[in-house]
């Protein structure tokens, strides 16, 4: 049975997400986690009397969490009718991302599907500070992000953005090859140049792996000119492609990490376009020498 964690401020974006998970694994036996959590926010004065007042507020909301979560559970359950499906609630005081770490380790969570914010002109942080924050600090298991206004697709078409420089193992590619088989989807992996040039050895010998690991799955290689920047480039080519998801690991120097630093006017419009699945970096980053190179090539 997978495990899924949805993180919840009942928020418009959060709930588009929680369906779209519901969608993506309407055939799957599910355990979905719905996690809300609260830290009350208490001005501090020095006129304040302190002690009861503040206990009072965190009473208040806590009871606010468990009553949003109570009537987003009676939401669901109106809205779908799926016996493969159980959800489990967890209203929790602490902070966002030390909680979600604590259940993917108690619970053993497969994926994290959480929404991402719109974008608000100048103040646009990308995906949402929440969801970064996220991304950056969650080592050990995958996280999809679907955007605010996105309308659930089954993913038959997914981009793979890779550089080739930097050796995946198959436990990091496990979560995009489980997801291509589980909806029969292309893996169009995609390669942004800042000017078109042929690969290096290592990339070339990462880029042999990386078809070999995907094996059966029907895949294709585009190599294609950066625009502006990163984010933009994939931005276009999934847009022409039709792309339903974008799978990226991240990884110190990854196209992932160059996003979260571009400029903000750089990478505004990228986020509200299509899912993002982001993959921890599970195993070793550099090529294996040449001695790895035969006993791979052995044991395959």
């Amino acid at each position: 049975m997978k495990k899924i964690l949805l993180p919840t401020d009942f928020s418009p974006n959060a709930w588009n997400a929680i369906k779209y998970a519901i969608s993506l694994y309407k055939h799957e036996e599910c355990e979905f986690y719905i996690l809300n959590t609260y830290t009350p926010t208490i001005a501090h004065s020095r006129f304040m009397a302190t002690g009861a007042g503040g206990k009072a507020c965190e009473d208040v909301v806590k009871n606010n969490s468990e009553k949003g979560l109570e009537q987003l559970l009676a939401k669901i359950q109106e809205k779908y009718h799926n016996p493969k499906h159980r959800f489990v609630t967890i209203s929790s005081f602490s902070l966002l991302v030390d909680e979600i770490k604590n259940i993917i380790e108690t619970h053993q969570i497969g994926l994290v599907i959480t929404g991402t914010k719109g974008a608000s002109g100048l103040e646009e942080v990308f995906m949402g500070s929440n969801t970064v924050r996220i991304i950056k600090s969650i080592k050990n298991c995958p996280v999809l992000a679907i955007p605010q206004h996105f309308k659930f697709k089954t993913p038959s078409e997914i981009a793979f953005a890779t550089d080739f420089n930097r050796f995946y193992t198959t436990s990091e590619l496990r979560p995009l090859l489980e997801m291509a088989k589980a909806f029969k989807a292309a893996i169009r992996i995609v390669h942004v140049q800042y000017e078109i040039k042929s690969l290096t050895e290592v990339q070339q010998f990462n880029l042999n792996m990386l078809r070999k690991y995907i094996g059966e799955v029907e895949h294709y290689v585009h190599t294609v000119s950066e625009l502006n920047s990163v984010s933009q480039t994939l931005e276009v080519f999934a847009n022409e492609l039709d792309i339903h998801l974008l799978a990226m690991l991240n990884y110190q120097h990854s196209y992932m990490e160059k996003m979260t630093r571009e400029p903000v006017i750089k990478r505004m419009a990228f986020h509200t376009q299509i899912p993002l699945l982001v993959i921890p970096e599970l195993g070793m980053g550099t090529p294996p020498n040449n001695k790895n190179r035969k006993e791979i090539s052995a044991s395959n």
